[in-house]
């Protein structure tokens, strides 16, 4: 039998290089630890020099409080840091860095340059590392801050190196992370070069929190479809833009988050951000958004990963419920908006229609509901102990001549309406747009009553592991709520007498498995909700009006006011839109009017 190896204890420049391969990962991972020091020192300005994507060099200047000059052979050694005294302030990390590891790590796999001059000081200093040999500082003139130049990233790792991508590739994460860095914080101006050229600079924005730094970094389109969201509770804050389900995208590549000015990665947050969305957004679209966070440093754990992208929260199922929530009330709260009126044409006058060859209905004209609005709940009367349909008296007011989405001209191909509003003619998908209305009303009637249980004729036997067990009887009570009646059964298996009435045609048993699963994960589960939601979207589905049904104009008119009432109104069930409005200017464009 060989004899047991040797333990030894790692050379200094093996542990940085070690160090490196957790935190920098490439160009713009060695980025963003620059970068965040720059902004933990108060810089106002930050500029990046970048050649061939970062990997020939880095360099980042700031104008910052800077370094002292006995501190700078410090900055480059491991875990030496100005941002934490003691093991209490671990537990309330205020800055972006704490570790002490970034500058070391670097240094030990890339050719570093540190020049700094503090204020308060007649000069700069710079020290350098090459391969983790640190040289002894030398005076040099400069202006106050702090400039770390990097270069021949991974130049004694080859192994490292061959991980490195094209320029190009590597560019595009470096600008990226600038994007990232520029929307946590308004204050600072980021200006990007790329071999010699200028590629990018954000200024700081005017105020504090402006969606004049969102747009300026993902676009007027984002800025043009975004809807505010503004939410306090519990000692959370959430701010910040969310966009309008239609303008959903194909990737997920506009998405961006911060705790505590941090932008993170997060399961719990992702989760809370998909069902927020969950019935809007057409399938395979991600909605854009840039959030902020704001809690209680003791409340949120930035310690769990060397890169510091993840976050641990003390109580993660109050942080899920609250984003998810706050988003959920910004889409709820988007309702059709009346058009402004710039054109010099009338816009809209009680004068004959030329395709109906009705007349415009007079300010607070009252419309009964009509039937093809008003018969297709009565399918589901007997829901929940009975969804009240709309009562035959039942009037809707157009509220003038300003109704958001104008009044109806005419029916087309028996699947739109054609309605005009202000300086603008407005299309819309009435199926769509029904199918909304119904969907919205049943949610709203079957979350407002108890969920009805139905007892199963033979109750299911159910085996699980000792831990699901656990776990089922811990949260019997949520279960209960949710329309489950369940009891032991063996050591490792339980019995489902009940399930929800609505879903007792499904598979109850695997549905059981995945709510004790998302519980598991988030502390909380949202399956029932959603299956009973996918349960009454296609009910609503199938009670909507249907393509080729006519339509009287009273009964357009009524559809298009429901429609100004209900949440969600912009998208059906299925994320689709629901309506389009045409600017009175864009057809004249058409057909070159005024030219």
């Amino acid at each position: 039998m060989p004899s047991p190896p040797r333990i030894a204890k790692l050379d200094g420049t093996l542990v940085n290089q070690i160090a490196a391969g957790e935190i920098i990962e490439r160009p713009a991972s060695l980025l963003k630890e620059l970068v965040e020091n720059s902004m933990d020192a108060g810089a106002a300005g930050i500029r990046i020099d970048a050649e061939r994507g970062g990997v020939q060099s880095v360099a980042v200047a700031d104008d910052g409080c800077g370094i002292h000059p006995h501190d700078l052979p410090l900055a480059l050694a491991r875990h030496a840091t100005s941002k934490l005294r003691a093991a209490g302030d671990l537990a309330a990390v205020s800055t972006l860095g704490f570790r002490g590891e970034a500058l070391p790590s670097i240094g030990a796999v890339a050719r570093l340059s540190l020049r700094s001059r503090a204020v308060g000081e007649d000069a700069g200093w710079e020290v350098k590392c090459e391969g983790g040999e640190v040289s002894a500082p030398r005076p040099l003139a400069m202006a106050a801050g702090t400039v770390v130049t990097v270069r021949d990233l991974f130049f004694n790792t080859p192994a490292r190196r061959k991980f490195v991508k094209s320029a190009a590739t590597e560019f595009r994460h470096l600008e990226n992370t600038v994007r990232r860095l520029a929307l946590a914080d308004f204050g600072v101006t980021f200006t990007l070069r790329h071999n010699g050229r200028d590629v990018a600079r954000f200024p700081a924005a005017g105020g504090e929190f402006s969606l004049a730094r969102a747009a300026a970094v993902l676009g007027e389109a984002f800025a043009a479809d975004a809807l505010s969201v503004e939410r306090r509770a519990g000692g959370m804050q959430l701010r910040g833009w969310v966009s309008r389900p239609t303008a959903a995208r194909s990737q997920p590549d506009q998405q961006y988050f911060y705790v505590n000015r941090r932008w993170v990665r997060d399961r719990q947050i992702n989760h809370a951000i998909r069902q927020a969305y969950q019935d809007v957004v057409y399938h395979g679209r991600h909605p854009s958004l840039v959030l902020y966070l704001d809690l209680e440093p003791a409340a949120v754990d930035v310690n769990v990963h060397p890169a510091k992208h993840e976050v641990r929260f003390r109580d993660p199922r109050a942080v899920h419920d609250f984003v998810r929530h706050a988003i959920a009330a910004a889409i709820a709260g988007e309702r059709p908006a009346a058009p402004p009126s710039s054109h010099s044409k009338p816009s809209l006058a009680p004068s004959p229609s030329p395709l109906s060859g009705h007349r415009y209905p007079p300010p607070r004209h009252q419309h009964s509901l009509a039937a093809a609005v008003r018969d297709s709940l009565s399918a589901y009367r007997d829901l929940h102990g009975g969804v009240d349909g709309v009562d035959a008296g039942a009037t809707i007011c157009t509220g003038g001549l300003e109704a958001p989405l104008g009044f109806a001209v005419a029916q087309l191909h028996g699947v739109y309406i054609l309605a005009q509003a202000g300086d603008s003619l407005v299309v819309v998908d009435m199926h769509a747009a029904h199918e909304r209305i119904t969907y919205e009303k049943l949610k709203r009637e079957y979350q407002q009553t108890e969920v009805r249980r139905q007892p199963l004729l033979t109750p299911a036997h159910i085996a699980l592991s000792a831990a699901e067990m656990e776990l089922a009887f811990a949260h019997e009570d949520m279960l209960r709520r949710m329309g489950f009646a369940i009891a032991r059964g063996g050591e490792l298996s339980l019995l489902l007498r009940e399930v929800p009435q609505l879903l007792a045609g499904g598979d109850a048993v695997q549905l059981l498995r995945d709510v004790l699963a998302d519980i598991a994960a988030h502390g909380a589960s949202a399956r029932v909700e959603e299956e009973a939601n996918r349960v009454l979207s296609t009910m609503a589905c199938h009670g909507s009006v249907r393509a080729n049904r006519k339509l009287e104009r009273d009964e357009m008119n009524a559809l298009l006011r429901a429609m100004e009432e209900t949440e969600r109104a912009g998208q059906c069930n299925h994320g689709r839109p629901t309506y389009r409005r045409i600017p009175l200017a864009e057809m004249d464009r058409w057909f070159l009017r005024g030219r």
